[in-house]
C-alpha cells in the first residue's frame, strides 16, 4: 500500500458512504484512479467490508480491548500506516513511556478479536504488544 492507499483508507473510515467523486476531489486524484484502488484493496483482502459508526453506548455487547504496542526501530510511521488500513482498529494514538503506540481495538466476539490480534502482530517492525479487554466506562 502506498500513500495514496493509506489516505483513501482514511477518507472511508471518516464516511465510508463518501462518493467516488467526493474521495477523488479530496485526494485530488481522478474518479478512474479511487475506482481502479477501491478494487484492488478489495481484491486484495485489504478492504473487507465498509460499516458505519455507533455511539459507543449503542453496542453493549460488542468487545473492546487496548493493544500498547513497541516498535523497532525507527519504524512508528509504517506501523501507523498499516494499523489505519486494519479494520479492527478503532482509534489509534501515539504514546510516550514504553510503548510507542496504544490502538483501541472492537470486535464483535472473541474469535474476531483474536483474528484482529493476528492480524496485527503480523506487521512489520512491531516489536511486541499488550492486550487489555474493556471492562467498563464509567466516566465519559
Amino acid at each position: 500500500m502506498d500513500s495514496l492507499d493509506q489516505q483513501l483508507i482514511a477518507q472511508l473510515r471518516h464516511n465510508a458512504r463518501q462518493s467516488v467523486a467526493t474521495l477523488a476531489h479530496k485526494l485530488k486524484v481522478s474518479r478512474g484512479t479511487i475506482t481502479n484502488r477501491l478494487a484492488r484493496l478489495e481484491a486484495e483482502g485489504i478492504i473487507t467490508g465498509y460499516t458505519v459508526q455507533l455511539r459507543p453506548d449503542s453496542q453493549p455487547n460488542e468487545i473492546r480491548a487496548w493493544m500498547s504496542i513497541a516498535v523497532s526501530g525507527n519504524e512508528t510511521r509504517s506501523v501507523i500506516a498499516s494499523l489505519l488500513g486494519e479494520p479492527g482498529v478503532a482509534r489509534l494514538y501515539d504514546t510516550n513511556g514504553r510503548w510507542d503506540l496504544l490502538a483501541e481495538l472492537r470486535a464483535e466476539n472473541l474469535k474476531e478479536l483474536s483474528d484482529i490480534l493476528e492480524r496485527i502482530r503480523l506487521i512489520r517492525s512491531i516489536q511486541t504488544t499488550e492486550t487489555s479487554l474493556h471492562l467498563a466506562t464509567y466516566r465519559t
